[in-house]
């Protein structure tokens, strides 16, 4: 059982968040927490600071002020090499545009974050695959394969690793609505099985409305959340 004066460490943390490329901050003090099963969307318009944060959220870059911490551990202090093993096992990816490698088939595409953190398991790669209706195509190569069929492979790439995390980053913003929906209902049941801190940037008012808060960015603040985030925990 879980001790209520020792509650777990959420699933992703953020404190204080500050950064900028050589001008003014593009984020601003940015803090948030998402637990484990979680779906936090973050909206805003072009420029707000989006995409910044969840690169820094991600580890793909550091913040000038402030801490990043994955299931209670700080990375953003680690070197670049530390983070990225960190990443490949905690943190699952998803992007607008999917990013297959065109010379694999789609098993092995979806086999690649799990065998970067060495718990490569081909079992949980098809049944994933299974999930998200690619049954039989596990030899396929990415080329053959439709858009939404696609993005569908990189969901369950980024699951494979059982990450912590899962950031997603416009997730159906290159799909027309009715792969969008089947993509977007994937991903966040999937997520929510499996336990994992969602965080997804979007425009899309429909896949926002079903997350669990929504957060949104102007100017690089935090100008609305609706429902408070949990403890830190850090």
């Amino acid at each position: 059982m879980t001790d209520p004066a020792h509650p777990p460490a959420p699933a992703l943390a953020a404190d204080q968040l500050v950064h900028g490329f050589g001008g003014p901050p593009v984020l601003k003090g940015v803090t948030l927490a998402v637990a484990a099963g979680e779906v936090l969307a973050v909206t805003g318009p072009s420029g707000s600071g989006k995409s910044t944060l969840l690169h820094l959220l991600g580890g793909l870059d550091v913040p000038q002020e402030g801490g990043v911490w994955w299931a209670g551990e700080r990375v953003d202090t680690l070197d670049t090499q530390a983070r990225a093993v960190r990443r490949a096992g905690r943190v699952g990816l998803v992007f607008q545009h999917h990013y297959l490698l065109e010379d694999l088939t789609v098993l092995q595409n979806v086999l690649i974050p799990a065998q970067l953190s060495g718990r490569s398991d081909p079992d949980r790669a098809r049944a994933l695959l299974a999930r998200v209706g690619l049954a039989g195509r596990e030899a396929a190569l990415p080329g053959v394969l439709s858009g939404g069929e696609r993005q569908r492979v990189a969901v369950a790439r980024a699951l494979s690793a059982r990450p912590a995390v899962i950031l997603a980053d416009e997730p159906t913003g290159s799909l027309d609505r009715a792969n969008a929906d089947t993509v977007a209902a994937l991903l966040l049941a999937l997520a929510r099985e499996e336990g994992a801190g969602v965080v997804m940037v979007t425009h899309d008012d429909r896949l926002s409305a079903q997350a669990d808060r929504t957060l949104h960015l102007l100017d690089g603040q935090i100008t609305e959340n609706l429902s408070l985030p949990p403890a830190l925990g850090v």
